[in-house]
């Protein structure tokens, strides 16, 4: 090789090699609080990648003699060696069972703000949800700050806080554990209950801007949450089939209406606290045709004397259609939640309907249309006479509302609604509404369950 082609040969080779050896002289830099990133962990290295690759071992025959050039491309070969190296292709050896799935130094963060400008056809309407609208004008429907992180490798942890214009609430706040056998798994903290379907989603993965009023009447504003603690199984059978048990604390006016209320009675025993199971199962009935079918109950003690009780059962179902065998935006949900409740009073017992079915067309890719129906009874004895309910005193004949929403997304962080309704019987006398919303998500927010 001419002197000016094996000159030209020495720089490219070094050119192309000291970035690489200037990385590997260079320890990884660690975390900002002084603590060493997962690159410094030595369980993570494999062996030998500290040094270069050994040289080959020498043969009886006598090797050339080496140039400079050749000693540059031998030592860039070996810099440049990966895992598929023959120097390289020992296994990393695991991590300790206390490394696996680290706590996050920075947990997922979000922020959803819910705002909506409504009117009323009249100043006393029978909004029953906690972030429902409620004044003509500008209302603030929450400002959520949801945050979630694994804390170690058997629990993660989630929370949900809620700012209103009155003040702040613990919506939601804890943990669930992540490496149980046998198909169980267990949460504990202030919690929303699985009961039935809407019961435990947010605002923000609502279709309507307010939430349908039998979870209001039933269990309250806030819908039925609350210190206590749920184990769920994951039953071993053809289809997906999961069994849901939860026990808490059976007082809140928000929470558990039709049980203790804003009565705050002492736990005395097991008999004391609020039950509630479901039974959920999911059906694939084609590519783009799948169904989530509910069983639920809540069992628990009322004010109403001594061990009175109430009990709630509930079905609800869910059928989607998403076309996914071919390109297409369209999506269709048909939702439906029928609730009964029996409860004792002094020498009679009541029981009542309450339900809704809604209807969701994603017609476009940033537009959807959805139409719900209400229903709600008035509470009757055991005879079919309507009673006298301690609960809604003025509920005494069959409600209604229908609402009819419009929704667009700009983006998916982002959502404007336009809505309106017509509520009719039980405690109203006929009110319409109307509510146009804007909704905002900033942040790394999950994504929402099925």
């Amino acid at each position: 090789m001419p002197m000016q082609r094996r000159h030209s040969a020495f720089l490219f080779a070094v050119t192309l090699w000291a970035p690489v050896a200037f990385a590997q002289a260079t320890p990884p830099s660690g975390t900002s609080d002084g603590a060493p990133s997962e690159a410094a962990e030595p369980d993570d290295a494999a062996p030998g990648d500290s040094e270069p690759a050994p040289a080959a071992a020498a043969t009886e025959a006598k090797p050339p003699p080496r140039t400079e050039t050749d000693d540059v491309f031998s030592e860039l070969e070996s810099s440049l060696s990966g895992p598929s190296s023959p120097a390289r292709s020992e296994p990393t050896r695991a991590k300790p069972a206390g490394q696996r799935g680290a706590q996050s130094l920075n947990p997922d963060l979000a922020f959803i703000a819910d705002f909506a400008a409504a009117w009323f056809s009249e100043r006393e309407h029978a909004q029953t949800g906690g972030h429902d609208p409620t004044r003509t004008g500008m209302n603030l429907q929450a400002l959520e700050l949801n945050a979630r992180s694994v804390v170690d490798p058997y629990l993660r942890f989630d929370a949900n806080l809620v700012f209103a214009e009155d003040g702040v609430e613990l919506e939601e706040a804890y943990a669930t554990t992540l490496d149980l056998p046998l198909g169980l798994q267990a949460r504990f903290g202030q919690l929303l209950t699985r009961f039935g379907r809407i019961n435990s989603t947010h605002p923000h993965a609502w279709d309507f801007a307010d939430q349908p009023f039998a979870l209001g009447r039933i269990f309250g504003a806030e819908g039925n949450r609350g210190l206590g603690a749920e184990a769920s199984w994951l039953v071993p059978l053809p289809w997906y089939t999961e069994l849901v048990g939860t026990v808490l604390h059976a007082d809140g006016e928000g929470s558990a209406r039709s049980f203790y209320g804003s009565q705050e009675l002492h736990v005395d025993s097991v008999t004391d606290l609020l039950y509630v199971t479901a039974l959920k199962q999911f059906f694939e009935l084609h590519e783009n045709w799948s169904l989530l079918w509910g069983l639920s109950a809540a069992f628990g003690p009322n004010p109403n004397g001594p061990d009175n009780r109430t009990a709630v059962y509930a079905t609800d179902l869910y059928l989607k259609y998403r076309p996914i065998t071919r390109e297409s935006t369209t999506q269709v949900t048909w939702q439906t939640e029928v609730m009964h409740r029996r409860r004792q009073i002094p020498d009679a017992l009541l029981w009542d309907v309450s339900g809704y079915s809604q209807v969701f067309w994603r017609f476009a890719r940033r537009f959807g249309a959805a139409l719900r129906y209400e229903y709600g009874s008035p509470a009757y004895y055991a005879s079919g006479v309507v009673a006298r309910d301690p609960l809604d005193p003025e509920w005494t004949d069959t409600r209604q509302r229908m609402s009819a929403a419009l929704s667009h997304w700009p983006s998916e962080f982002s959502r404007f609604r336009l809505q309106a309704s017509r509520d009719a019987g039980g405690p109203t006398r006929g009110v319409w509404a109307a509510f146009l919303t804007a909704e905002l998500v900033v942040g790394a927010h999950g994504a929402h369950t099925f």
